[in-house]
């Protein structure tokens, strides 16, 4: 779960409603009336997290724990005050372990899973508060030691928005994916709203391939301090190696991230942000190369952790 705060989102709807901003690579500005991005104007960010899901249950016997490393970066440049473009590229790695897991024969059903993505970012202006955003993305995840042509997910992200006011712009949006083996369709709300000087209404999360970007409520003291709840639903799906328990198989996990957030930031240009939650209504699965079920099994509530840090240029 990564939140990646950039100098394009931070200009408010004006800024962000022609920029790719809000096309929720970013997840929320501080700030929701200041000056829109000029023309060549060029805005970057780099965020690495380290999430942490410690030993949980699962229902049908055995417990399983997994750690992961996320790397994004993106640049966007405004080339007309109507219209901007932005490229991204992130590697997430997760690593797994299973203790006894008798819900899937008494052996791990998989490893560690590599998820690389890249996308590109289109927003345009139809007027001066109506702005439309495009944003397709390819991915793979796949099993350490598959093939990742074979765990290939390709989509877009689309959307519209509308500024009410200095303080609130409102939208909707579509994800559409190619998730391995099926076609996912998620829509999704997308909103910024500055509800008084502390309180913010907003999405908290990239929209992408494991779903939308759910809705948190954040709370700002003083320049440098925020405090945020939020959550949001992800459903994933990896291929498994040629010589994993279900050979070619699919893994999918799935479940709701509850979670806290605590903000300190570095002036305009970094900030540290320390989350803590739990997956509810958590599942994992495993299908075989079909896509069809062979094994599943329901999680206890999985408490994590996570740290990310970001730098905006």
């Amino acid at each position: 779960m990564t939140v990646c705060l950039q100098r394009a989102a931070a200009r408010g709807p004006a800024g962000a409603c022609a920029g790719f901003a809000l096309a929720l690579l970013v997840a929320s500005s501080t700030a929701v009336a200041q000056a829109p991005a000029a023309p060549g104007e060029v805005s970057s960010s780099f965020t690495l997290t380290g999430l942490s899901q410690l030993s949980t249950k699962i229902d049908d016997g055995g417990r399983f724990r997994w750690n992961s490393v996320d790397l994004g970066g993106s640049v966007t440049r405004q080339f007309t005050p109507e219209l901007s473009l932005g490229v991204n590229a992130r590697y997430i790695a997760e690593y797994w372990s299973f203790d006894t897991p008798t819900a899937f024969g008494a052996v791990a059903p998989w490893t560690d899973i590599l998820r690389p993505s890249v996308g590109l970012s289109l927003g345009y202006r139809l007027a001066p508060d109506l702005s439309m955003f495009v944003a397709p993305q390819v991915e793979w995840a796949y099993e350490s030691g598959a093939s990742a042509s074979e765990g290939l997910n390709y989509g877009a992200v689309v959307g519209v928005t509308k500024v009410f006011s200095r303080s609130l712009f409102v939208g909707l949006g579509l994800g559409a994916f190619r998730q391995i083996d099926r076609m996912q369709y998620f829509p999704f709300v997308i909103v910024n709203w500055q509800i008084d000087d502390a309180w913010r209404l907003s999405n908290p999360l990239q929209a992408g391939p494991a779903g939308g970007a759910g809705l948190e409520l954040a709370y700002t003291w003083g320049d440098d301090w925020e405090l945020a709840g939020g959550a949001a639903y992800r459903d994933y799906r990896f291929r498994l190696r040629s010589d994993a328990p279900i050979p070619n198989g699919l893994g999918q996990n799935s479940g709701a991230p509850v979670f806290a957030r605590l903000t300190r930031k570095f002036g305009p240009v970094a900030q540290v942000d320390l989350y803590m939650g739990a997956v509810v209504g958590g599942q994992l699965k495993v299908r075989n190369e079909a896509g069809s079920t062979v094994q599943s099994s329901n999680y206890s509530p999985a408490p994590f952790v996570a740290l990310s840090g970001t730098i905006s240029f």
